[in-house]
């Protein structure tokens, strides 16, 4: 891949909590690439240290207890390591930007929806308050609010709404990343499906590179060019769509597929993840998968590195060439 193309390159994040039960290891040497303009879906079940990854991003994992390691961390060719905080305050907003999961506590009560969209504006870009209110109302329209609601507060607007502002105070300054932690989880689907089509359009108007942060498959196969899954703090399989939906290479990923309804056969049994995710102060030996996996063996104990299937498609799982005929029951065999 060539590093013009890219707009984040991360290399061995390691992120741990050390608190006084214990070392908390949130993320463990995870590796991510994202070219411009392209969308990928970062999913895994809870605590798999997805939103920890985001927060590492923007440098606002708290210290202490948090403590940052990476060998690489660029956005758009800048180190975001070797930055000052007030450097940092610079591109947050601007060249790097997040849509929080909960807008009920991303929005504050005492402002105007006006005021907090305007003041990344003007903070960022050199205009005037009253042309950054301005932009701040025409922000509103562009994602289907009147602009003279830009007075109004919080408080005033339903839920799917304040995501809808939140949005766009995360779009004012136009991107080159933006990061989406779960931004339709508190929706109902008819407005999920309103602003997932909303976030669609401005990324491609913009140029915007996306992370979007979900639980939902579906989400991902509407939204993402690229899925990478995580589990207990690193990625095990990252690909194109096809790859990771119609390739599927690693058993926790099969385990998240093979635990959605399958609409054409409303009485098909699903077939669960057993087991919970491991505790991050306690990470077992070797997989961190292994002990809900149903193919483990004697291999899995050992550290496990990324095995690459093709140029746009690697799995962590020492099955694919320690086992010969190893396959996955997935994808083309069980749609």
């Amino acid at each position: 891949m060539n590093e013009k193309d890219l707009v984040l390159d991360l290399k061995n994040l390691v992120v741990r909590y050390e608190t006084e039960g214990g070392i908390v290891r949130a993320v463990n040497g995870l590796d991510l690439q994202i070219r411009r303009g392209t969308s990928v879906g970062l999913v895994g079940e809870t605590g798999a240290g997805k939103t920890t990854t985001a927060l590492a991003l923007l440098r606002l994992v708290p210290d202490p207890p948090g403590v940052v390691e990476c060998e690489r961390m660029e956005l758009d060719g800048h180190d975001l390591l070797s930055m000052s905080e007030s450097e940092l305050e610079k591109i947050r907003g601007k060249d790097i930007s997040m849509i929080f999961q909960d807008p009920m506590t991303a929005l504050n009560p005492v402002f105007t929806v006006g005021e907090q969209i305007a003041e990344s504006i003007y903070l960022h870009e050199d205009v005037s308050y009253a042309e950054a209110q301005k932009r701040a109302a025409e922000m509103l329209e562009m994602v289907g609010i009147p602009g003279e609601r830009a007075a109004e507060y919080p408080f005033q607007f339903s839920g799917g709404m304040k995501q809808r502002v939140v949005i766009a105070i995360a779009l004012a300054c136009r991107p080159k990343l933006l990061i989406a932690d779960e931004p339709t989880t508190a929706l109902d689907v008819t407005i999920q499906a309103q602003v997932l089509d909303l976030m669609q359009n401005l990324r491609r108007q913009y140029q915007t590179s996306l992370i979007m942060i979900t639980h939902d498959l579906g989400i991902v196969a509407e939204i993402c060019d690229e899925v990478a899954v995580m589990y207990a703090g690193n990625i095990v399989e990252k690909g194109t769509l096809e790859d990771v939906f119609l390739r599927t290479k690693h058993p926790y990923t099969e385990g998240l597929f093979n635990s959605i309804p399958y609409i054409k056969d409303r009485r098909a049994m699903l077939t669960p993840i057993y087991g919970l995710p491991p505790d991050p102060t306690r990470l077992p030996e070797g997989c961190a998968f292994r002990p809900r996996c149903p193919y483990a063996g004697d291999d899995c104990t050992q550290p496990q590195t990324a095995h690459r299937i093709s140029d746009t498609h690697y799995v962590r799982c020492s099955a694919y060439y320690s086992r010969p005929g190893f396959h996955i029951k997935r994808g083309a065999d069980n749609p």
